[in-house]
């Protein structure tokens, strides 16, 4: 086997910094699993850059008169919650699809549960959190019009991501109920360490195999006698 070189997050060759991860979506993800692997992925990149986004939004804030600390929570949000997502439950479903691991099917359900609920409290928009969301935009068009349009923006866009959020959470659910998982199923891997490591390139999956109807061929008991039995 050839050795695979990190790819992820893809940077300038001139950095002394290298890629972290590989991700090969069409090399390591099932054919059929591969369009809600991408989805994901693209809600994760749509996720960073609301994030970003709620940066500019922040700075529009405190020109018009807020309090600075909104700015700084702003790039605390970016530069925390942006790696930490991809690392916490993008990577996680990546490699529960990749591996067929009910482990980090259980743990991608966990964390990104608490991923919905955090993007739910930043729509609602507390003020002096960082966030640009309803609450906090919609007080400040009383004091400054175009800096709470310019946060209207990231509540719309923060809103449909935690929408998406909600409906993906939905339907990798669905894909792990329909595959028979379970948590006996996610103790057991866990307690003989398989959720480490993914199956090899062309080993059958429970995924592979429920989305195709294929089972594992059968062999017969006896073995046939053959004819010519000379050495060679």
């Amino acid at each position: 086997m050839t050795e695979r070189t990190n790819n992820f997050p893809p940077l300038p060759k001139f950095l002394k910094v290298k890629p972290c991860f590989y991700q090969n979506i069409e090399e390591e993800i099932p054919t059929q699993h591969q369009r809600l692997v991408r989805r994901i992925f693209t809600l994760w990149i749509m996720y960073s850059v609301t994030l970003c986004l709620n940066v500019i939004g922040c700075i529009a804030w405190w020109a018009a008169g807020a309090h600075g600390s909104n700015f700084g929570y702003s790039l605390l949000w970016l530069i925390i919650f942006s790696p930490a997502s991809y690392v916490c439950w993008f990577r996680t479903i990546y490699k529960a699809i990749r591996a067929d691991s009910s482990f980090n099917f259980m743990a991608f359900f966990f964390i990104f549960f608490l991923q919905l609920v955090l993007a739910i409290i930043q729509c609602i928009g507390i003020n002096n959190w960082g966030i640009c969301g309803w609450i906090a935009t919609m007080t400040f068009f009383r004091y400054n019009v175009a800096a709470a349009t310019v946060m209207l923006l990231t509540t719309l866009l923060l809103t449909l991501v935690t929408v998406l959020m909600a409906l993906v959470l939905i339907k990798v659910h669905r894909l792990y109920r329909g595959i028979g998982g379970s948590v006996t199923r996610a103790q057991e891997e866990w307690g003989a360490g398989t959720w480490k490591s993914a199956p090899a390139k062309g080993a059958p999956s429970i995924v592979d195999q429920t989305a195709q109807g294929h089972s594992l061929p059968e062999y017969p008991a006896a073995v046939p006698n053959y004819l010519d039995n000379r050495s060679w």
